[in-house]
Formats: structure tokens, C-alpha cells, sequence
């Protein structure tokens, strides 16, 4: 896995196409941000991002409605795109990511296990799309491979 390159790539594709991303984070502790910005000039297409590790955090920074949290939780499908789409509106973005998932050792349940994460990606047209992983390392690798996957899939959007 070689994030600062994928991270290049990125920023290639949204400079090339003078775009802008963001991200809202919650399991990765905003390592999505922080790998994105590893790469001089990342100022003319990154414009920001939150971490908003707490439900209430969610709520209160990116709109994240409460009935969601309630009815899916803050690992679900329903919370990273809606994450996602208000990180976007709140940086006024072409983009933002957004990941929400159970890093370990502890948490998972049998019906959420250890590992399962949801990355986000929304557009100025709405949300775009919501991937769902299960990641088998340990927290750390579970985080590194949520930045690998949500770098991933801008930069699939980015290029087609």
C-alpha cells in the first residue's frame, strides 16, 4: 500500500481538473486529511476537514440527523453519506470523503463486526456513492487501509 502515492495521484487528478476535496472522519482521526496534505502544494485543491469522533460531533458539525444515528448507528451506510454530503456543503467543495467504521480491538458485534467500515463520497450533485469494507488487521492497519480505500475510490470517480 503506498498511500503517498495513491495521495499523489489524487492530487494530480484534482488540481489537473481544478477541484477541491474535504473529508469528515471518524475512525481514521482524520489520517485521510493528514495524507492528502503530505504532498506539497495539496493547498490548491484541499480546502479542509473534521473529525467528528462522537455522535454528537456528527450531529452538531455535519448535520447528521439524529433519527439516522438512532435507526442505523454511526457505523452505517445512512451516517458516512450523510457525513459525506454535509462535509460538502460545510467546505463548499467539489468533493468530500467521509469514513465511519469499528477500528478494534474492540467494538464489533455479529451484526457489526471488527473492521467494518463505510467510506463516503459526495459531490456538488449529492452523494455519489457509499463502499462497504471489512477490514481483518489491527486498528492501525484498519485505518491505513480506510485512507488507501477512500483515496481509492476519488480517484476511480476522478479518472473514470
Amino acid at each position: 500500500m503506498d498511500l503517498l502515492g495513491l495521495s499523489r495521484q489524487v492530487g494530480a487528478a484534482l488540481k489537473r481538473a481544478s477541484l477541491t476535496v474535504c473529508t469528515a472522519e471518524s475512525c481514521t482521526g482524520g489520517l485521510i486529511l493528514s495524507t492528502l496534505t503530505d504532498i506539497p502544494g495539496s493547498s490548491a485543491y484541499v480546502e479542509g476537514g473534521l473529525i467528528t469522533y462522537s455522535n454528537e460531533a456528527k450531529m452538531r458539525m455535519l448535520g447528521v440527523r439524529d433519527t439516522t444515528l438512532a435507526e442505523a448507528g454511526a457505523v452505517s451506510a445512512a451516517t458516512a453519506g450523510e457525513m459525506a454530503c454535509g462535509a460538502r456543503r460545510l467546505f463548499d467543495t467539489d468533493y468530500a470523503l467521509s469514513v465511519t467504521g469499528i477500528a478494534g480491538p474492540g467494538g464489533g458485534t455479529g451484526e457489526k463486526p471488527l473492521g467494518l467500515t463505510f467510506i463516503g463520497l459526495a459531490g456538488r450533485e449529492g452523494l455519489i456513492t457509499v463502499e462497504r469494507h471489512i477490514w481483518d488487521g489491527d486498528r492501525i492497519a484498519n485505518k491505513m487501509l480506510s485512507v488507501d480505500g477512500a483515496l481509492q475510490l476519488l480517484l476511480e470517480h476522478l479518472t473514470g
